[in-house]
């Protein structure tokens, strides 16, 4: 449920941004090559699970489940930092890491604006 018209444009870019997360995440399998022996449906099935059940929360707007939405992100934010630090930079591993942080600001801050 929205409270308010600001609410409406956090949700949108909250989904605009998930959905980028996703999109990520997905292309970063493939690209630059994939892992050798290692199953492709495995490896997207362990990066996407934990996303994919608030897929119909982050369209919805609903504020319970932006809340543990955004504690899920943190360990994407997590891994994509030290990805960051220890590949001395990578500009992949930089964009994930600042993708993760805007969508977990932009969740916080529609949280802020749905209030009832």
């Amino acid at each position: 449920m929205l409270y308010s018209e600001k609410a409406r444009i956090t949700r949108a870019i909250t989904a605009a941004l998930y959905s980028l997360l996703l999109v990520m995440l997905v292309v970063t399998t493939f690209w630059p090559s994939p892992v050798q022996d290692v199953s492709v449906i495995l490896m997207l099935t362990v990066k996407l699970v934990p996303l994919v059940p608030f897929v119909w929360v982050i369209f919805r707007g609903h504020n319970r489940g932006y809340i543990w939405m955004s504690f899920v992100v943190i360990f994407y934010f997590t891994q994509a930092v030290v990805t960051a630090w220890l590949s001395e930079g990578a500009p992949v591993a930089v964009f994930m890491a600042l993708l993760t942080f805007a969508l977990f600001t932009t969740a916080m801050v529609h949280l802020k604006t749905n209030r009832p």
